[in-house]
């Protein structure tokens, strides 16, 4: 089992930026993919941004030169950062973390965010 826990959602002026978290706890060890997918209303959920288990980032066109992603990796927990810079007001949607390990996806709750004036 994997547990997800994720922060940093909230609302933004289009060109601003936020920085999500997600923590992850359990077995860690068999972790091969973590990443950051989005899923606006009316939209299939699509993957933003993810980092496998060498360290190798796979990031959408749309988020190119806008968003990195990132992991910092402890004891008992791995956490993978999602830094959003130049937020435009299509990035708007709930993001959640993704983590898949053995065969199975885990997902985190799912936090909004809201690109708006």
């Amino acid at each position: 089992q994997v547990h997800l826990v994720e922060s940093g959602g909230g609302l933004v002026q289009p060109g601003g930026s936020l920085r999500l978290s997600c923590a992850a706890s359990g077995r860690l060890f068999s972790i091969y993919f973590m990443g950051w997918y989005r899923q606006a209303p009316g939209m299939e959920r699509e993957l933003v941004a993810g980092i496998n288990r060498g360290g190798s980032t796979n990031i959408a066109d749309s988020a190119k030169g806008r968003f990195t992603v990132s992991r910092d990796s402890a004891t008992n927990t791995v956490t993978v950062y999602l830094q959003m810079n130049s937020l435009k007001s299509e990035d708007t949607a709930v993001y959640l973390c993704g983590a898949y390990e053995t065969n199975t996806w885990y997902w985190g709750q799912g936090t909004q965010v809201t690109v708006s004036s």
